[in-house]
């Protein structure tokens, strides 16, 4: 297994921006960038609620506007950095645009699917390898997310003290 190093940290930084402005639109803090020879060709976030899109995952987000703008669903020789560890959906999708290395934060023991609960990247059987890299600014992404799940459950306890008190 390989190292992160000093630029995929950089990288997974503009990630965690962008999960910062999916959390202040009310989306699950979760961003991706899509890198290719040190160009970033896509940056994106989840759209789920605002697009009320079960897809519409940051991965997929940014591989479609990569994809758009390369001109080629094939986005060879990129790197995707992920805040948090992907699940089958997109991990699918990773290998399907034949996407040869992932970085991503925090690991999702709900629903990852490169270890977590599942490893499809280690699927032999599959016809595209993809290079995976966990946990790389793995407390910052785990933050991002606890911070979020936090203020949610905090707006559901007090929106149901109101609602209690105009009986």
């Amino acid at each position: 297994m390989s190292l992160a190093t000093d630029k995929d940290r950089e990288y997974m930084r503009l990630a965690l921006e962008q999960a910062r402005t999916a959390s202040v639109q009310g989306e699950v803090p979760i961003g991706a960038v899509l890198v290719r020879d040190g160009r970033v060709l896509a940056q994106a976030h989840n759209f789920r609620e605002i697009w009320q899109d079960p897809t519409a995952h940051a991965e997929i987000v940014a591989i479609r506007e990569a994809a758009t703008q390369s001109g080629s669903w094939r986005l060879t020789d990129t790197t995707l950095y992920v805040t948090l560890e992907p699940c089958a959906m997109c991990i699918g999708a990773i290998i399907l645009a034949r996407i040869p290395r992932l970085v991503f934060g925090a690991m999702d023991p709900k629903a990852g699917a490169c270890g977590s609960i599942f490893d499809l990247p280690a699927e032999r059987k599959l016809n595209h390898r993809v290079e995976v890299i966990g946990r790389v600014l793995e407390q910052e992404s785990q933050a991002l997310l606890q911070t979020f799940f936090r203020n949610l459950r905090n707006d559901v306890t007090e929106q149901a003290g109101r609602f209690g008190s105009e009986k």
